[in-house]
């Protein structure tokens, strides 16, 4: 409960102090023709990102685990667009991820824009599919498969010279600048840690995923000339239904907090639009948004030794997971 409720007013003061220093990009900006996968779309913050790529003119494929077809007919009425496909998939499960890339290979000519912004926080301590711990399977390694895949099956093409470069948006969280360092002895082991522990766990996870932007930009980009954009924001504290997890007796004091203090998914998803969109973001990679400010993510995550160790440390995991090359 105290760090529950520890969390709350962190998030009311972040929004409290935080001011917007970059301009949210004006609805005249248009991305017609280009195709992007969002995850985590059917609901909050990812639902608005889906809803105003395809007002853009983006074809948006919503990955999602839940809310089919629902989520994707309500996202086609609100942005006024038939340009919307829901996917399943599961991100607690590297069978699912690999099955959505499989999909993807088959239907999808190209990702121009991926907004991995899935997550989750769960009301105990729980597994995934292969036994690791959930939100470090969610939220880091079910993206690391992700992207290696749409890299190795030609869906995310870096720019040669003359064409946009496609861009990777991760949804993080400023709590990884708490998190202890990562435990590469123990990499996403799964530990059976108390309801109150959770937060320090999803801090941990949000670790391991801005280690990972950071380490992807600089592979992806190491001569210094932009072939894919990677970057990764906080979109601040969102009234979405991240705490759906929560216990019930703390529902009732935490949806009237979050109504009256957390962001809107629609203001929540302006970082996130800046980085899909804007030119000034499509001309850098390895920024880091908090709500509408930039920052450096912390030391620990921009690290490169910790990153590359991560890369190395991440891919054994992935490896007995992986299907056989066809």
């Amino acid at each position: 409960m105290k760090s529950i409720m520890s969390a709350m007013r962190a998030a009311i003061g972040q929004r409290a102090t935080e001011r917007p220093a970059i301009e949210p990009v004006p609805k005249s900006r248009r991305i017609d023709g280009k195709f992007c996968l969002v995850t985590g779309a059917n609901s909050g913050l990812g639902k608005a990102v889906a809803i105003d790529l395809a007002q853009r003119g983006g074809t948006v494929l919503m990955a999602c685990r839940s809310g089919h077809p629902e989520a994707g007919e309500d996202v086609k009425r609100r942005s006024d667009s038939g340009e919307v496909r829901m996917l399943k998939v599961d991100l607690a499960d590297l069978a699912s991820v690999h099955g959505l890339c499989d999909e993807l290979r088959a239907t999808t000519p190209r990702i121009d824009i991926a907004v991995l912004n899935a997550g989750l926080m769960p009301r105990q301590a729980s597994q995934s599919k292969q036994g690791f711990e959930l939100m470090f399977a969610v939220h880091f390694l079910a993206n690391r498969a992700l992207v290696g895949r749409l890299l190795e099956d030609g869906l995310l093409k870096p720019a040669d010279g003359g064409s946009e470069a496609p861009r990777i948006v991760l949804v993080s969280s400023e709590t990884h600048r708490g998190a202890e360092p990562i435990d590469f002895d123990r990499l996403g082991a799964f530990v059976n840690y108390p309801f109150k522990d959770g937060l320090k766990h999803y801090g941990q996870s949000k670790l391991a995923q801005c280690t990972f932007a950071q380490e992807l930009s600089r592979r992806l980009n190491p001569t210094g000339q932009i072939g894919v954009a990677v970057h990764a924001l906080c979109p601040g504290p969102i009234n979405s239904n991240i705490a759906r997890e929560a216990p019930l007796l703390l529902k009732p004091v935490l949806a009237p907090i979050m109504r009256a203090f957390f962001l809107s998914p629609t203001k929540a998803a302006l970082p996130v639009t800046y980085l899909c969109c804007s030119d000034a973001a499509g001309e850098r990679t390895g920024l880091y948004l908090h709500m509408m400010r930039e920052k450096a993510p912390s030391p620990k995550a921009s690290d490169a030794q910790n990153g590359a160790r991560l890369w190395t440390a991440s891919e054994a995991l992935l490896r007995p997971f992986t299907p056989d090359a066809t």
